[in-house]
Order: C-alpha cells, then sequence, then structure tokens
C-alpha cells in the first residue's frame, strides 16, 4: 500500500468536503479517489468520512488523521530531501534547537567543532526552550534540539546525556557565601529564582522534587526566562538560584557554593526524531556533548541505560 498517495488523497477531500472536487483538483477522476480513501479506511480499521448525508462531513477518526497525515508526509519529504542531498555527498542544512541559556563559549565551540568535523554541513541554530524544541520536533520543522532531561516524548532518538553540576547562586555578600558547600536543608526559607516551568515542565518538577527530598522547601518561587535577569534578582536579594557554575562567572558580584552531597545535576542531550532524521543528527548529538564535558571538571558523561523507546547512538569514549 502507498501510505503517502492515499494520505494525501485523504487531506484533499478533507479539505474540499466534496469527492468531486478534490478529484479535479487532483487530476483524476472520482471512482479511484473514493476506492483511494475506502482502501486507507480499510487498512486504518476507522471510518474517516460521513457519507450519509448529502455533504460530506470528517468523522471524529477523520478529523484527527489529518494532524498525523501532515506530519507523515513532511517527515518524508524530509527524508527524501536529506537523503537525495547525502547521496550528491551534501549534507545540506541541519536545522537545531539550543536552550536560550547555553553560555556564548559553548556556542562557539560548539559551533568550530561541527565546521572542522563535518565539512559541507551548515547548521541553522535557534533559540529554543525544551517545551518549545520538542513542539517543533513534533512538526518535523526541527532536526534536532538539545534538551533538559527527562522529556516524555517516545520517538525520539537521543545521544550521550551530559550531567551538569547545579550548586547554589547568591550574592557574594550573603553569610552562606562564606562556606565551601551548602547543604540544601539550610536553604529553606530562602526563595528561590528558577526558569519558568513551561519552558521544561519534566526537568522544572523533578528539581523542585529532588529539593524538597532533600529537606529544602522554597518559601517562594520566582520564575526567570533567561541569565541575565536571573542573576540580578538574586543580587537584589530576592532569592537564590540552583545553576551551573557558568552561569554565576557572568556576574563577579554572585558566588557559586557546591551542594554538600553533590545531589543535583541538569541533564542535557540532543534528541532527535526516529523517523525522517537528518544523518548529520547523532554527530551533532555527540560533538554537542563532548563540548558541554568539556566545559568543566564538573560535568560528567552518562550512557543513557535501562528499558525504554529511546535509541542510544553514543558509547563513551575510554579516557586516557
Amino acid at each position: 500500500m502507498d501510505l503517502a498517495r492515499h494520505l494525501r488523497y485523504f487531506l484533499v477531500v478533507a479539505q474540499e468536503l466534496h469527492f468531486g472536487r478534490a478529484a479535479e483538483l487532483l487530476g483524476m477522476a472520482q471512482p479511484p479517489l473514493s476506492q483511494s480513501v475506502q482502501r486507507l479506511e480499510r487498512e486504518l480499521g476507522v471510518t474517516l468520512f460521513d457519507r450519509s448525508r448529502r455533504q460530506v462531513e470528517l468523522t471524529a477518526a477523520g478529523t484527527l488523521l489529518i494532524d498525523q497525515a501532515r506530519r507523515v508526509l513532511a517527515a518524508e519529504e524530509r527524508l527524501r530531501t536529506v537523503m537525495r542531498k547525502a547521496g550528491d555527498g551534501d549534507l545540506g542544512t541541519l536545522r537545531a534547537g539550543v536552550p536560550p541559556d547555553l553560555p556564548a563559549t559553548l556556542l562557539h565551540a560548539l559551533l568550530t567543532r561541527i565546521e572542522t568535523e563535518i565539512p559541507g554541513l551548515t547548521v541553522d541554530l535557534l533559540e529554543l526552550t525544551t517545551a518549545e524544541q520538542l513542539r517543533v520536533l513534533d512538526t518535523s520543522n526541527l532536526d534536532v534540539g538539545l534538551v533538559d532531561h527527562p522529556v516524555a516524548q517516545l520517538e525520539l532518538a537521543h545521544g550521550p546525556i551530559v550531567n551538569l553540576e547545579l550548586g547554589v547562586v547568591l550574592p557574594r555578600t550573603a553569610a552562606s557565601a562564606r562556606s565551601s558547600e551548602i547543604d540544601l536543608a539550610d536553604l529553606t526559607g530562602h526563595d528561590l529564582v528558577l526558569f519558568p516551568r513551561a519552558a521544561a515542565p519534566d526537568w522544572h518538577d523533578r528539581l523542585l522534587d529532588q529539593c524538597r527530598a532533600a529537606g529544602f522547601v522554597p518559601a517562594r518561587i520566582r520564575h526567570a526566562r533567561n541569565p541575565e535577569f536571573l542573576l540580578g534578582l538574586v543580587l537584589a536579594g530576592h532569592g537564590i538560584a540552583l545553576e551551573q557554575e557558568s552561569t554565576a562567572r557572568r556576574e563577579p558580584r554572585v558566588a557559586w557554593r557546591p551542594i554538600a552531597g553533590r545531589p543535583l545535576h541538569r541533564r542535557l542531550a540532543a534528541v532527535w526524531p526516529v523517523t525522517g532524521a537528518h544523518p548529520a543528527a547523532p554527530r551533532f548529538a555527540q560533538l554537542t556533548a563532548e563540548v558541554l564535558t568539556a566545559d568543566g571538571a564538573r560535568s560528567a558523561l552518562a550512557t543513557p541505560g535501562g528499558a525504554g523507546p529511546w535509541s542510544v547512538v553514543y558509547t563513551p569514549r575510554p579516557r586516557d
């Protein structure tokens, strides 16, 4: 069965809600079009159109299929384009998403590595939150995205996960800044400056759960969309933050202190669609992990483990 062809015919009928007009637009006779839709209905085991009335109407299943059909056809078209370019020795453009808080030094290092190690590839970087990247990946308008884990999407492959240690960001004048490390439980009563939940819901909830489990219950949560605003709130005494050391290095008037027991880590990994994947996506994931890991001694590669839908594409090389 030529699923793509039947889906294309279905979408035209769904748009026109008239088999005659749809057949005319497709440049074909009406009977073969009706037969195509009927075969699709048999294959899927559902009725897509209500033909009992004078006017053709979509059923609930037909309405649901519209978005799914568009995604399948977009993925197929993307796959054909990428494979054609790869066959010609041209990898084309890789549309990659990165978090808004990724430091400029890391972006520079990543793009430099890609230019050196993947010649012939053009990278179109988009600044998007984890939630935004997952939505765009779902519509085939993004090839690969660097996102915070965990994520709930099942039909995504991912590269190596990088664990980035989180510590406490606070004003240098704060009494706690004199300590070499800080216990999370000692932070109870402080406000917490945190990224909005909408940016990465699973990671947001996991971080707060870990804080509560360690005895830290924020008096109030204040949201900051970008690092500069976060650091400004911390400097003004409107809360502490739990961030990577690289974030604190942007502002000399704040201090970064490790957390006793090192319980908190931000987990980053590149993800991409299993279907219609860009051939450069796995390599982009590997290079991104290497750049993130090299950024600081507190970063550590973690090989994904356990059962599940993930497609593991990278094995860390032994250290010399």
